[in-house]
């Protein structure tokens, strides 16, 4: 017999859709914010000059390297030089170092553990000021390093530097903001939403170049169809391995109330093949962005002789070049082990199974559990970390062989992309599921009071 659950879904409908009037003002609420953060993609920065900047971003003999991968996650905005040009990169750095420090330093252990919702305001607004610091950081690296090149700068100097510092950190934190508002007033993760917008955004453009380098002749159609049909299995096994999980048996025992005996019932534990979600590939690719961007800033600047390695380094952090893979895929493995024990603890979900009674047939209740959630989970997330680094690897490797722009159109940004709007679609069902409830609710409540009104219940006597 199916669930509650399963019979609403089974009943939802445009009908339903066109009732959840909660639903539409969160849509259209997401839709906005989502609608002001394109148009701050094509604000360019006081003092830069638009059309030379857009030629020495796309010069074929510049190494712009992870430049690209930025270009992507803020939608075109560093090829405009916009005021978004920083993106949400510094917030998702910022993430990472606090998330890393709660594991290690222990008075923000404490607040992530006891401190409960206070504590993770608490951590949220560590975050908030990291990245007042990161994108501090990062735009005033920028402004000086395009202080110093010619024909880029209406007028270069210390004005430049301050408005384009003020401009591109203001940019990240209302970005930050904007992500916070859709998280608790849209549908789905506004971070994540932004950065789905940013890659869309570029898709059409990018599908468009590789059918120009096609009719150019420049790549032959047969590749062409190998490429898509690539992408069209990649986004496949996406949704298979996302949706993939192994559900844990949990019995509970029968007990006695009064003549009869209850309870007895199963239920499963879900645990999913990628729990980390998208947020490996996210954190990999802001925390390599900083370090090559300082280097290659540096590498045709006069350096000491004892520097003479930095361009060697900086030549190696390119898209496609074995260094890189190899440090952006052993960062994905990385975070997908650190974020998995962030987001799943085995001992506490022990913990509460043995206090509600449940158990896992065959393995004792409380560490023994414990200690085989933790081996469940291990194995998965070996298979979830394979999964991730495969889909993001192989195909922008094969792409970036062949000079089809890899950072657009490869595994990272078809696994976010997906992934993303497995989420939001998935968030929408439950404001539909959560709004058909509340209807039969309301039909059950007056059933209810036209059978009490049918019952004969006299009205009190007029004096």
């Amino acid at each position: 017999m199916a669930s509650a659950a399963e019979q609403l879904a089974a009943n939802m409908n445009m009908g339903s859709f066109a009732k959840a009037t909660e639903l539409h003002k969160r849509l259209l609420f997401t839709i906005m914010a989502l609608l002001i953060y394109r148009i701050g993609t094509y604000v360019p920065v006081p003092g830069i000059n638009s059309e030379a900047f857009l030629a020495f971003f796309q010069n074929p003999d510049s190494q712009r390297g992870v430049l690209d991968m930025v270009n992507m996650f803020s939608g075109g905005a560093v090829e405009r030089f916009a005021v978004f040009a920083l993106n949400v990169m510094p917030y998702i750095s910022a993430s990472i170092i606090v998330q890393l420090m709660g594991a290690v330093y222990p008075p923000w252990e404490k607040l992530k553990k006891e401190g409960g919702e206070s504590g993770r305001k608490q951590l949220n607004q560590y975050t908030r000021y990291l990245t007042v610091v990161l994108a501090l950081f990062q735009s005033t690296g920028i402004a000086f390093g395009l202080n110093a090149q010619p024909n880029l700068i209406d007028q270069p100097g210390l004005f430049f530097i301050v408005s384009t510092v003020t401009v591109l950190t203001g940019g990240t934190m209302f970005l930050m903001w904007l992500g916070e508002q859709v998280t608790a007033r849209g549908v789905g993760n506004g971070i994540s939403l932004i950065i789905f917008a940013g890659i869309v955004a570029v898709l059409p453009g990018t599908v468009a170049r590789m059918f120009g380098l096609a009719q150019q002749g420049q790549i032959s159609a047969f590749t062409l169809l190998f490429f898509a049909a690539m992408a069209i299995g990649v986004v496949v096994f996406i949704v298979f391995m996302e949706r993939a999980q192994r559900r844990l048996l949990i019995q509970y025992p029968k007990r006695q109330e009064g003549n009869r005996m209850a309870g007895g019932e199963r239920s499963f534990l879900p645990l999913k093949v990628n729990t980390a979600g998208v947020i490996p590939p996210i954190f990999a690719s802001s925390l390599l962005m900083l370090p090559t961007t300082v280097a290659q800033m540096t590498a045709n600047a006069d350096l000491p002789s004892w520097m003479g390695w930095l361009p060697l380094v900086t030549a190696q952090m390119q898209h496609g070049q074995p260094v890189f893979m190899l440090l952006y895929g052993a960062l994905i493995i990385f975070f997908c082990f650190f974020y998995t024990s962030i987001t799943f603890n085995p001992e506490d979900t022990a913990e509460n199974l043995r206090k509600y009674g449940g158990f896992l047939p065959g393995i004792r209740p409380g560490k023994r559990t414990a200690e085989y959630l933790d081996y469940v989970l291990t194995r998965l997330t070996v298979i979830g970390a394979a999964y991730i680094t495969a889909v993001c690897l192989l195909p922008e490797l094969m792409m970036a062989n062949s000079g089809m722009g890899a950072a657009v159109i490869g595994g990272t940004s078809i696994l976010i992309v997906v992934s993303v709007t497995m989420d939001t679609v998935a968030q929408i069902q439950s404001q539909l599921l959560a709004h058909q409830y509340e209807g039969l609710i309301k039909k059950a409540k007056l059933r209810g009071r036209g059978k009490t009104s049918g019952k004969g219940v006299t009205a009190p006597a007029r004096r």
